[in-house]
This record gives structure tokens, sequence and C-alpha cells, in this order.
């Protein structure tokens, strides 16, 4: 491929594997292979981490046909026309004026950040939500490149279940975070049926700290 080519919506959609729909959701989502997690794969074997009890390494996300689709998104994040792609896929089928990174998977090198720093640029009516456990790649953005997209919420997730919101990290970065503890806002989606309804507090960067009920 070359830099000339423009994709129609569908075939852009196509190109960088489709869309995830997490059905909470209000809008669609890009997910990645969890097994591919860099931090998250150091923790999943340490005990009351909250990627111990990984739910991309569960449920449906082990059908086959559900992986097959998280390695066709994965294979396609370093392609040089990603970006073009992506850009064009969402800002042509997100109707929501929302968009969630990563129901599965996280940031992979700071290459991977600056794509979807760049898609988020590129598309400035769209309300991005971002969580990561890659904080030293976030740091690394930050400090090559300066402040965040204002339209991408990029909340740092805690490490242990019930434990401290990485806040101190969070607030030298001027992010935002969440975990699975008591701390700040309490997603209400457990008591609306599983769903966010009107809910848009994760992609809301006033709301320092959401707090996930264990899933």
């Amino acid at each position: 491929m070359n830099n000339t080519i423009t994709f129609t919506v569908k075939q852009a959609v196509e190109f960088i594997g489709g869309f995830s729909k997490p059905s909470k959701m209000p809008c669609h989502g890009f997910s990645i292979p969890a097994r591919h997690c860099k931090t998250g794969s150091k923790l999943r074997n340490v005990k009351d981490s909250i990627c111990s009890i990984c739910y991309a390494l569960k449920g449906r996300y082990v059908f086959k046909n559900v992986q097959n689709a998280l390695d066709r998104r994965f294979a396609k994040i370093k392609d040089a026309m990603w970006v073009q792609a992506m850009t064009i896929a969402i800002g042509g089928t997100e109707a929501s004026g929302y968009f969630r990174w990563h129901d599965s998977g996280d940031i992979q090198d700071v290459e991977h950040l600056d794509r979807i720093v760049q898609v988020a640029k590129n598309l400035p009516q769209i309300k991005f939500w971002l969580p990561s456990r890659e904080y030293s790649i976030l740091s690394q953005w930050k400090k090559e490149n300066g402040d965040f997209p204002k339209n991408l919420t990029t909340r740092l997730s805690a490490l242990k279940i019930d434990g401290p919101a990485p806040t101190s990290i969070a607030k030298r970065l001027g992010l935002t975070t969440s975990g699975v503890s008591k701390e700040g806002f309490t997603c209400p989606a457990p008591d609306q049926g599983n769903k966010c309804l009107t809910c848009r507090a994760c992609w809301d960067s006033s709301v320092s700290n959401i707090n996930y009920k264990k899933h």
C-alpha cells in the first residue's frame, strides 16, 4: 500500500479489522488480544491484581471467531495506513459521538499510542476514552509530545483490586484514573442492566477517578 490510497468507509472498516461492540457501551470500540498486554501479562499471575481476573481472557472473548477478529486488528496496528483507515472508519460509522479504545488489550508502545493520538486529533468531534496500565509508555509520549488532545480522556488503570488509583502519576501527566475500589465516582452500570445508558463519565476528563465493580 502507499500513502495515496483513499479508503471508502466500508474499505476502511475492513482494513482495520472491524470494530468491537461491547454490550454495555453506547458506541463502538477497538480491541486487540489481551494476551499481548505488556504490563497486564506480567500482572496476570499476581494475586489480587486486576489483571488476574481479566474479563477479556474469559467468556465470549475466548470464542474462536472473537479471537480471530482480535488477531486481525492486532496485525494492522503498525501498518502505515492504519491512522488514515481508522480515521475514516470511525468518522464514517460512529454516530454517537463517542468511542472506546481497548475493551480488550492495551497500548503496545509509544508509536502505537501516537497513532491513537493522531486519530483523536483527526476527529475532534468524537470523544475518545483510553484506559491503560502502560504508565511508562504514556509518560514517554507526554515527555516527547506535550499534552494529550482534549477529546482523548486517558485513564490510568489501577493495578490491584481494592488498591489505590495511580493518582500521583496521573496528576503529573494531566490524566485521570480508574480502579476496582471505592474511590471517587462509581460506575452505575451494575445497577442499570450492566449498561452505560445515559452515563458518559468514562469519557469525561472532569471525573478524576472512576470505581468499577469487580467482574
